[in-house]
């Protein structure tokens, strides 16, 4: 999955009084895109170092760092901060392809996780006055009324839904779109269990039985925690597609199974389980 970049390592921990050195890099996010550079021969994405890019210095905010390499980013910075011979590109770009060095393609959805934050977190939500960033923790602190925010996780839900030999497969209605499983948010006041059984049942109309934790994900251009389980229909398993959502929605066998371009996610991971026959017991 995306988060697996072993033997090197993520560090999340906040670091206000982090410098730029010349071998760290910077993300910039403008309109929805990432400044990287893709080679699509070699099959690489290059992230812009910061001795390429120009700032003050009271404008570099530190947003993690994998081993030693620090990543930071330059809030509101327009194109014009982006390095020659970089460009700026979207996730289905980055998704439909499997590219390397992994800890940068991952760093690249991380990095897409904070600085929207940060710049939604721009005004206060309680009195509208502007935020500042905490110098102690990962935080924005209302410089009027003292309101504190932290980042957003949004608790999510995949789910492989099984039919003896088969596997419940969907694809989203809107654009091109990979195979994929049932997946929806959790509501308020749903346990993950509940939220598993409602979506199942909005989506495509079935009941599930024998629901089973699987792993869990990081998934930062949603700014999501995902949670993967699997689980048995229960009583009849015909499909009533929801299609404002879904264009496509079968039971398939492992044979059958087309799996997603890159490996970078736990929907990918799970359908890969099952074609190799690997699926955990339930």
């Amino acid at each position: 999955m995306i988060q697996d970049i072993s033997p090197k390592i993520f560090h999340n921990e906040y670091d206000p009084g982090a410098v730029p050195a010349a071998g760290d890099r910077f993300i910039f996010l403008i309109g929805g895109r990432l400044s990287v550079r893709i080679d699509r021969e070699r099959g690489t994405a290059e992230i812009p170092r910061a001795d390429e890019v120009s700032f003050a210095a009271d404008e570099p905010v530190y947003l993690f760092s994998v081993d030693g390499t620090g990543y930071y980013t330059v809030l509101g910075a327009g194109e014009e901060r982006i390095p020659a011979g970089y460009g700026l590109h979207g996730f289905r770009e980055l998704f439909m392809t499997r590219l390397e060095p992994k800890s940068d393609v991952f760093a690249l959805f991380t990095a897409f996780h904070l600085i929207e934050w940060y710049d939604g977190s721009r005004f206060c939500g309680r009195c509208g006055k502007p935020m500042l960033r905490d110098g102690r923790e990962r935080a924005m602190t209302c410089s009027a009324c003292g309101n504190r925010v932290y980042p957003r996780l949004n608790p999510a839900v995949i789910v492989g839904v099984r039919n003896g030999s088969r596997l419940l497969v969907t694809r989203y209605r809107e654009g091109p779109s990979p195979n994929a499983l049932i997946a929806g948010f959790t509501e308020i006041g749903e346990t993950v269990e509940q939220t598993v059984r409602r979506e199942v049942m909005e989506e495509v109309g079935l009941r599930v039985r024998n629901i089973r934790y699987y792993k869990s994900q990081p998934w930062g251009i949603a700014q999501d925690i995902l949670m993967g389980f699997f689980c048995e229909v229960d009583g009849p398993d015909e499909i009533r597609r929801d299609d404002s959502e879904l264009k496509y929605a079968a039971w398939v066998t492992p044979e059958e199974l087309e799996l997603q371009p890159a490996d970078y996610s736990l929907t990918n991971e799970m359908m890969s389980l099952f074609k190799r026959g690997e699926l955990p017991e339930i």
